[in-house]
C-alpha cells in the first residue's frame, strides 16, 4: 500500500468520525435506546440498535459515551515540534534544525462493553506509518488483543511517548523490539502484572510492508515469528507510591520485513531524530538463526520524586550455532516534579502515566538520566560500536495536554562507533579526520565522535 493509499485512508478516518458524531451531537432525545416510533436502517436495510450518546472534554480529549457506558469514542491525537542545537566541536559536521517529530491521529472505540478497537497513524516526516491498529476483548483485569501494537518488552518503550520523562528514550531503547503484528493476553492484580504474546512482522511503514512482500514472493518465506513475556511485581502499590520489579525476555527469529533475509541489524541515532547519522551501527548480520532479549527493570515513585531504571542483552545466534554475539545495555532515571505534584504508576500496564498536577498553572519537572549501549563483540567479530550519554532535563506541564521540554544531553562514543564505516572517529592536530581504527595507534579513550548538544519540545495532545 503507497502513501497515497493511506492518505485516502486516513481521510475516510476522518470523514466517518465526523459523520458519526455530528448526528450525535445534535440529537434531542438521550433516551433514544428505548425509542421504538423512530427506526433506522443501515445500508443494507436491516433494522439497527440506536444508543444516544453524550459529548464532553475529559482531560481536554473529546469523548463520547453512553450512558451504560457500553459505548464510547473518543480521539488521540498529538503534535510534537522538536528542535536541537548542537555544539562541543564534533568531528562529523552536525546540521542544528527543527522537525515535526510526531503528528498522530487515533480512533478509539469500546463497543459492546467488553470490545475495544483502535487505529493510530502518524503522519511525521511527509509520510505514513500505521502505529497502532488493535482489536481487544477485555475481561476481568485482563484482556485478549491482536492486530498491531508494542510487544511487552522494556518499560520505557511500552510507555507512550506522551509520559515517557525526556524527549527521546534511552540508548539502549532501540533493543526493544517495540510494534509487530500479534496476538496477546494479560492479565494483571493490584501487586502484580503478566503479559505474553506471539508476534510475526512488522507492518508499520510503507517499507516494511514491500520488503515483507518482496521476501514472500521472490523466496516464499515464512514471516518469522517472536515469543514475549513481561511480568512484573509491585510490593509497594498505593496511589503515588510504588515499588516495581520487572522482568521480560523475548525469542525471536528473523523476519521478512528486514531489509536482508536472516538478518539483524542493531543502530541507533543517539538521543534525537534531527542529526540523522548514526554512529552505533552493526550493519547487516548475516546467517543469524534467533536472538534472545532479556530485560531486568527496577523502578520507584513517592509522591513528588520518581526512579527508572532497566538493563537489557541482546544475544544474536548464527545458524548451526556459527556464532553467539552478545550486546547489552541499561539506563537509569529520577525525576522531581519541584511543586508538589505527583507521580501515577499504571498497574495495568505496568509503567508511569499522567502525573496529577497540584497547581492550576501547571508544573516543572527535573530529571536526570544516564545510559549507555554496547554491540561490539570481539569473539564474535561484530563492533557496531558503544556509547553512553547524560541527559538533563526540564519540563513545563502547562495542564493536561500541553508540555514543554528542555533537554541537555552529551554523546561519548567509542572508537568502534563509525556508522559502518561512514563517520570520523579521531581527527589528529593536523586536521587529518579518520574512520578506521586499523588506522590510529592512540589509546582507546581518545577516538570516539563526543558531543552535546540541547534538544526542545512544544508538545500538544488531544
Amino acid at each position: 500500500m503507497n502513501q497515497k493509499h493511506y492518505l485516502k485512508l486516513y481521510k475516510h478516518i476522518i470523514l466517518l468520525f465526523v459523520m458519526l458524531f455530528s448526528t450525535t451531537m445534535f440529537s434531542q432525545d438521550t433516551n433514544v435506546k428505548s425509542d421504538t416510533s423512530d427506526v433506522r436502517y443501515n445500508q443494507y436495510g436491516v433494522k439497527v440498535e440506536r444508543v444516544g450518546l453524550d459529548a464532553e472534554a475529559r482531560n481536554g480529549i473529546l469523548v463520547f459515551e453512553s450512558k451504560d457506558k457500553d459505548f464510547k469514542y473518543w480521539l488521540d491525537n498529538r503534535v510534537y515540534f522538536d528542535g536541537a542545537k548542537f555544539f562541543g566541536n564534533p568531528i562529523n559536521d552536525i546540521g542544528d534544525g527543527l522537525t515535526i517529530r510526531r503528528m498522530r491521529f487515533a480512533v478509539k472505540a469500546n463497543l459492546w462493553k467488553n470490545w475495544y478497537g483502535e487505529i493510530d497513524l502518524d503522519f511525521a516526516g511527509s509520510a505514513t506509518e500505521i502505529k497502532d491498529a488493535i482489536i481487544k476483548y477485555k475481561l476481568k483485569n485482563g484482556f485478549i488483543k491482536a492486530g498491531n501494537y508494542k510487544e511487552s518488552f522494556s518499560m520505557e518503550t511500552t510507555t507512550s511517548s506522551r509520559y515517557v520523562t525526556f524527549i527521546e528514550r534511552s540508548l539502549p531503547s532501540k533493543f526493544a523490539p517495540s510494534r509487530h503484528l500479534g496476538i496477546a493476553a494479560s492479565k494483571w492484580g493490584q501487586h502484580w502484572l503478566a503479559i505474553g504474546g506471539v508476534y510475526f512482522n512488522d507492518v508499520g511503514g510503507f517499507e516494511e510492508v514491500e520488503l515483507s512482500q518482496a521476501h514472500n514472493k521472490k523466496n516464499g518465506m515464512d514471516e518469522g515469528i517472536s515469543y514475549t513475556g513481561r511480568v512484573a511485581v509491585m510490593p509497594i502499590q498505593k496511589q503515588h507510591k510504588v515499588l516495581h520489579l520487572g522482568v521480560a525476555g523475548s525469542y525471536r527469529t528473523p523476519k521478512t520485513s528486514d531489509e536482508e533475509i536472516n538478518s539483524y541489524r542493531f543502530s541507533t541515532r543517539s538521543l534525537t531524530s534531527i542529526n540523522r547519522k548514526k554512529y552505533i551501527d552493526t550493519d547487516n548480520m548475516s546467517d543469524v538463526d534467533h536472538r534472545i532479549l532479556f530485560g531486568v527493570e527496577l523502578a520507584a515513585a513517592y509522591n513528588s520524586f520518581m526512579f527508572q531504571s532497566e538493563y537489557m542483552k541482546n544475544n544474536v545466534y548464527g545458524i548451526d550455532d556459527a556464532y553467539t554475539a552478545n550486546f547489552d545495555g541499561g539506563y537509569a532515571q529520577a525525576g522531581w516534579l519541584i511543586f508538589g505534584s505527583k507521580y501515577n504508576y499504571n498497574n495495568a500496564e505496568g509503567e508511569f502515566t499522567q502525573i496529577s498536577r497540584k497547581n492550576d498553572w501547571g508544573e516543572l519537572e527535573l530529571a536526570f538520566r544516564y545510559s549507555y549501549v554496547n554491540a561490539n563483540d570481539k569473539d564474535a567479530n561484530v563492533f557496531g560500536g558503544a556509547g553512553e550519554s547524560y541527559t538533563l532535563g526540564l519540563t513545563y506541564y502547562a495542564n493536561s495536554n500541553v508540555k514543554m521540554m528542555l533537554n541537555y544531553n552529551y554523546l561519548n562514543h567509542d572508537r568502534y562507533a563509525n556508522g559502518k564505516g561512514k563517520l570520523y572517529i579521531y581527527e589528529d592536530g593536523s586536521g587529518k579526520k579518520y574512520k578506521d581504527i586499523t588506522d590510529l595507534n592512540v589509546p582507546a579513550g581518545e577516538a570516539g565522535d563526543d558531543f552535546g548538544f540541547i534538544s526542545a519540545r512544544i508538545e500538544v495532545d488531544f
